[in-house]
C-alpha cells in the first residue's frame, strides 16, 4: 500500500473529537479512510475539501481542507508532517479496538490488505497459540467487512470465511479452533447442490456451460473442509452421513 504525507499548514478547528486542518499533500495520495499516525498517535482522515468541494483523494503537491479525528489534532503545528499507516503499522491490540467499533467500509486498514495480513500472522507458527487464534478472529472480521465492501457474493464471501474457520479448526481443534458441526453446517450450506444432482453434472462436466464447471469446481473446493470436520463428528449425526455421502462425489468432480 503506497505511503501518503501530509504537511500541516494550519489548525483552523480543533476540539477533543478532532478538527480541521489545511494541508499540503507532499507524498503518495491522501484518501479518505486513511489512518495518519503523529508520533504514537493516531488521527483518522474523514474527509477532504478542494476550492468548498468534497473530494475523495489528495494528490501530492495539492493542496486542501481535512477533517480529521482525534484529540491530538489541537497539538498539530505549522511544519508537522503527518504519515500514512499501512496495515502492518497497526497492533493487533489497535486492530481489535478499532474492529469492535464496527467502522465504516471505507475505514483503513481496508478490507483486502488487512484480511491478508491477519491471515498471515494467523499462520505464523511462530507466534504463540493465543496470539495467532487472535490474528485469526481479525481475519475472519476482515473477510466480513471485504465481502461487503467489495460486493461479493454470497458462496465467495463463504468460502473465504470457511477457509478461516476451518484453518483454525485444522490447527487448534474443537473448542479453541471452533465448532466442527458448526463448520459443517456451513460448508453444507454453501454447496447449492445435493451429492445426487453434483455427481450427475460430474458424469458429462465438459459438456456443461462454463458456470455450471465453475461450480462444481467450486463444490470441489469445499468440500476438504467437510473431511477435515467429519472425525469429530458422531456416526449417527445427519451432519457425518451427509459429509460421506459428499466425500464418495469428490474424486468424481472436475
Amino acid at each position: 500500500m503506497p505511503i501518503a504525507e501530509l504537511q500541516v499548514y494550519s489548525v483552523e478547528e480543533a476540539d477533543v473529537t478532532g478538527g480541521v486542518c489545511v494541508v499540503r499533500c507532499v507524498g503518495g495520495t491522501a484518501h479518505t479512510g486513511q489512518v495518519y499516525a503523529a508520533g504514537e498517535l493516531r488521527l483518522g482522515l474523514r474527509r477532504i475539501e478542494r476550492y468548498g468541494r468534497p473530494v475523495a483523494s489528495l494528490g501530492a503537491g495539492h493542496v486542501g481542507r481535512v477533517h480529521l479525528t482525534g484529540a491530538v489534532v489541537a497539538l498539530l503545528s505549522r511544519g508537522q508532517v503527518l504519515t500514512s499507516v499501512p496495515p502492518d503499522g497497526h497492533s493487533l491490540e489497535l486492530l481489535e479496538q478499532w474492529l469492535a467499533t464496527g467502522p465504516p467500509l471505507d475505514e483503513e486498514p481496508r478490507p483486502r490488505p488487512l484480511h491478508t495480513l491477519a491471515a498471515a500472522r494467523m499462520r505464523d507458527e511462530r507466534a504463540p497459540d493465543g496470539i495467532r487464534l487472535r490474528w485469526g478472529r481479525v481475519a475472519l472480521a476482515a473477510a466480513l467487512r471485504r465481502a461487503d465492501a467489495e460486493g461479493a457474493d454470497e458462496p465467495s464471501r463463504g468460502a473465504e470465511l470457511v477457509a478461516v474457520r476451518g484453518y483454525l479448526l485444522r490447527e487448534f481443534g474443537p473448542g479453541r479452533g471452533g465448532d466442527p458441526a458448526a463448520l459443517c453446517r456451513e460448508v453444507l450450506a454453501l454447496l447449492g447442490s445435493t451429492p445426487e444432482a453434483a455427481l450427475a453434472e460430474a458424469g458429462a462436466w465438459r459438456e456443461l456451460p462454463r458456470p455450471r464447471i465453475l461450480h462444481l469446481r467450486r463444490i470441489k473446493h469445499l468440500l476438504p473442509w467437510l473431511a477435515l470436520v467429519r472425525p469429530h463428528l458422531a456416526d449417527d449425526d445427519p451432519l457425518a452421513s451427509a459429509a460421506d455421502a459428499w466425500e464418495a462425489v469428490r474424486p468424481r468432480l472436475p
